[in-house]
């Protein structure tokens, strides 16, 4: 790899950037394995070894359950404008939680994009506001992009609250939707069908350190169709970007050549594509 190409990734931020998140696709076969997965944390270890990078590994960290999906019109209007609107449900043993998390996000190529529209709620329940830089695998093994993603989360919300199935029923939450223009009994619906609800396991792996103030946690997470029937997986590191480790360049950029390289160092274990949301869509982010 180029130097020239080492450094396409930033090592300075706008200051609205709040988080950054590292993101690979893993190929899914066996992932539901708990031995496939000792194996995948032993290659990230020697790997954070030989790199120098210190790696405080969970051993006995609990998998998390939770089902996802996704809600659009029946064209797709929201993902045609960039939008994302997820819901995920905890759940406990088999057992579905009375509140979810709804997010809206605007994701898009370029910062500037991401911010079309704001996703904002109107609304009495708590929410947190990110603004993420996401950075994804390239075309080619060990090369990297970027996108922008402007997210509004909503913790915990009655499941049977989070909005009605019309568009009217969006923008009373999320006003600023209704520059979209559509008409408001347009239906919103599970993208896919119900049958499309996705099965997250979710699994903490520990934490990487680049620097004194810039540390990630990394996790595993796993989307199946159903208990073991796995679909895709994905191997990520994310971090807060504060005003106190906003300029620690060098930290920042350990963070992108940790990642650039760690592709090489697990490539029979990525998989084609860039994000999880847009293989359920089946269009390319």
């Amino acid at each position: 790899m180029s130097q020239s190409e080492e450094h396409k990734l930033p090592t300075e931020f706008d200051k609205r950037i709040t988080n950054r998140e590292f993101k690979l696709l893993l190929d899914p076969e066996g992932l539901d394995r708990r031995s496939k997965v000792n194996q995948l944390i032993g290659l990230v270890r020697a790997f954070c070894d030989k790199e120098g990078v210190e790696f405080f590994h969970l051993d006995n960290a609990d998998t998390g359950l939770r089902n996802v999906y996704f809600f659009d019109t029946p064209g797709e209007e929201l993902r045609h404008n960039h939008l994302i609107l997820r819901v995920r449900e905890s759940r406990q043993n088999v057992w579905v939680d009375d509140w979810c998390e709804v997010t809206l996000k605007c994701r898009a190529p370029t910062l500037k994009a991401s911010q079309s529209f704001q996703p904002v709620p109107d609304t009495p329940h708590k929410h947190r506001l990110r603004l993420k830089e996401e950075i994804l695998r390239g075309d080619g093994l060990g090369t990297t992009r970027c996108i922008y993603s402007n997210n509004s989360i909503l913790d915990s919300i009655p499941i049977e609250s989070i909005f009605e199935r019309t568009w009217e029923g969006v923008i009373k939450i999320y006003p600023d939707l209704a520059r979209v223009g559509l008409d408001k009994n347009l239906p919103v619906r599970i993208v896919g069908g119900a049958a499309n609800k996705i099965l997250e396991a979710s699994l903490p792996l520990g934490n990487l350190v680049f620097g004194d103030r810039v540390q990630a946690h990394c996790d595993l997470a796993i989307w199946m169709r159903s208990v073991g029937e796995p679909i895709i997986g994905e191997l990520a590191f994310a971090y807060r970007v504060n005003d106190q480790n906003r300029e620690d360049k060098k930290a920042h950029k350990r963070a992108n050549v940790f990642f650039r390289d760690l592709q090489l160092a697990i490539h029979h274990w990525l998989a084609p594509g860039t994000t999880k949301t847009a293989m359920v869509y089946g269009k390319p982010e």
